[in-house]
């Protein structure tokens, strides 16, 4: 029976609050995704001690975790791309729970020998679209286990951004004053619903009114942009943008606050206006929105030995007393036409040593001027639509792959042609 993305969101943006808790507040790119599901492969290879505390961190039974993980693997997304690997392993020291746990692994996962160093790096650009140059795990020393996922996505925007000048972030934004462009969503009919960006405010438990913008890409990956007040906490923006991300992929429904019931004037992450109009509207008042947001780019290697990560257990479980790596490297990419992103995570066990009646109307402008949260969400149906009969539901609909920290954003150019 397939297991849908919906019963593992909530322990996936449990695992990624932590994750992003161990990157700090810095500008920063992740896949959360990634590193949970290398985790969730290896599970069946852990018992006792390490077993409970990798369940722990996962949210989840060790052998659940890996169903999911092989569903993953067996019903690819239109647009993201992902592969796992199990090296090594084969030495005199392995028991008869580690080669049945190898024996198990869906096929889908590459084994064998543990490549060369140059091996490592060909699959790392071929399994990420050449977005990821470099293996983050170096075979300096003899490896004797190395365990892998890739996950990489490049999209275009279902309607690229409008250019602005930086100040339309506003007076209390620093962006303003250290770029020259950035990107504001285009004009829909008469200023209305721009088919591929809905943007609106949401109320929500961790992060309070956020403003949320989410770019929709051709095939199926939505891109989700949430900005608290500048005093909340990242780990809670970026709870909230998992929340939300997870939500608007699975068409769920999210709270939208009618901008009638904010007050005029600033807001955290937005100026409300109001003026006299000729309406349709059945009660009299529209809603309008744009939103104004810079370009962004974000390199990370993240080590990935904290012990609230996960790793710690598993190295523990195949091996408790040779020297390890366990490392994430992560790129991602946001502009005018659209977004890429990849992530190879890794953990290495070396040998010894993500016209009408009179009313009103209300607009809004969202201004994602300070440090804000981007998360990456799978959209749509990952199976082939010309095939007979019912389409089964996607693993991959409502899972977050990727998730930023842009604290660093970049000008914004009128670059020609298009990502995908």
């Amino acid at each position: 029976m397939s297991v849908i993305a919906s019963g593992i969101t909530a322990p996936l943006a449990r695992y990624a609050r932590q994750l992003h808790q161990v990157a700090g507040t810095g500008h920063h790119v992740a896949s959360p995704l990634g590193a949970w599901l290398l985790l969730g492969l290896a599970g069946p290879a852990c018992a006792g001690d390490d077993l409970r505390q990798l369940e722990e961190i996962l949210g989840a039974d060790a052998g659940a975790a890996a169903g999911f993980a092989a569903e993953l693997l067996a019903h690819p997304h239109p647009v993201v791309h992902a592969a796992a690997a199990v090296w090594g392993g084969n030495g005199p020291a392995t028991d008869a729970r580690i080669a049945s746990w190898q024996a198990g692994l869906p096929p889908e996962v590459d084994t064998g020998p543990v490549p060369g160093q140059a091996e490592l790096d060909a699959w790392a650009r071929r399994q990420t679209l050449g977005l990821i140059d470099r293996f983050p795990v170096q075979n300096g020393r003899k490896l004797i286990w190395l365990l892998a996922t890739a996950l990489a996505a490049r999209v275009s925007w279902e309607r690229p951004f409008d250019l602005a000048p930086a100040s339309a972030l506003g007076p209390t934004s620093p962006w303003a004053r250290t770029l020259a462009q950035v990107l504001r969503t285009p004009h829909g009919p008469d200023h209305g619903r721009i088919p591929g960006h809905d943007q609106f405010i949401a109320a929500t438990d961790a992060a309070g009114d956020v403003a949320v913008h989410a770019a929709s890409a051709r095939g199926g990956l939505l891109v989700v942009s949430v900005a608290a007040a500048p005093q909340v906490p990242a780990a809670d923006v970026l709870s909230s943008a998992y929340d939300l991300g997870a939500a608007l992929a699975a068409g769920r429904p999210v709270t939208r606050r009618s901008l009638f019931d904010l007050p005029l004037g600033d807001g955290p992450a937005w100026t409300i206006a109001a003026e006299r109009i000729h309406t349709a509207a059945p009660s009299g008042r529209e809603e309008r929105y744009s939103a104004v947001l810079p370009a962004w780019s974000a390199h990370t290697t993240l080590e990935l030995t904290d012990p609230r990560l996960g790793f710690a257990a598993v190295r523990h479980a195949l091996d408790p007393v040779d020297p390890w790596q366990a490392r994430q490297a992560a790129m991602a990419r946001y502009t005018r036409i659209g977004f890429e992103a990849g992530a190879v995570t890794a953990l290495g066990i070396a040998l010894s040593a993500v016209l009408g009646r009179p009313g009103v109307r209300r607009t809004a402008e969202l201004r994602f001027g300070h440090p804000f949260a981007v998360v990456a969400v799978a959209a749509g149906n990952a199976e082939p639509q010309d095939s007979h009969g019912p389409v089964p539901p996607s693993p991959w609909r409502g899972l977050p792959v990727f998730s930023a920290w842009v604290a660093n954003p970049e000008d914004a150019t009128a670059e020609p042609g298009n990502t995908s």
